[in-house]
């Protein structure tokens, strides 16, 4: 049996660039983010953070640098997210029962979103700590 990706794939080989192959890849990839918020619980937490963190930098009105440390944080954080989902839905597909092997395939693609998680909070800390404790004072 061969699997889809999405319906209407065709099984032909991409030929060249079209504007509406590119759109598609872009729905897609809405798609996918909105099943990872739906979906994940985690993923709702980092939509949370990532909200709290940008309405901090709002309302701290900070300058470009330290928004482009919060944009490279929020990112890296979503992006360990969604691959962290990939991969364990992936391992399910394939392994249904558990597995040893899988699981600590599981547990390494769920370190790597706690490292990008800390990394995250720590950049939060120290980019929006002193214009905050500047504000408090």
């Amino acid at each position: 049996m061969r699997c889809m990706t999405n319906p209407g794939d065709q099984a032909a080989p991409p030929s060249g660039f079209s504007i509406s192959a590119r759109l598609n890849s872009f729905r897609y990839a809405v798609r996918g983010l909105r099943w990872l918020i739906r979906e994940e619980h985690n993923a709702r937490v980092h939509l949370a953070a990532s909200v709290l963190a940008v309405g901090a930098g709002l309302v701290l009105r900070l300058p470009a640098p330290d928004w482009r440390w919060l944009i490279v944080a929020i990112a890296l954080v979503w992006l360990a997210e969604a691959f962290n989902t990939a991969i364990e839905d992936i391992c399910d597909r394939i392994c249904p029962e558990f597995d040893p092997a899988i699981g600590r395939i599981k547990d390494l693609a769920a370190g790597g979103v706690l490292v990008a998680s800390l990394a995250a909070a720590g950049i939060g800390l120290f980019t929006l700590g002193p214009p905050l404790l500047k504000l408090l004072h």
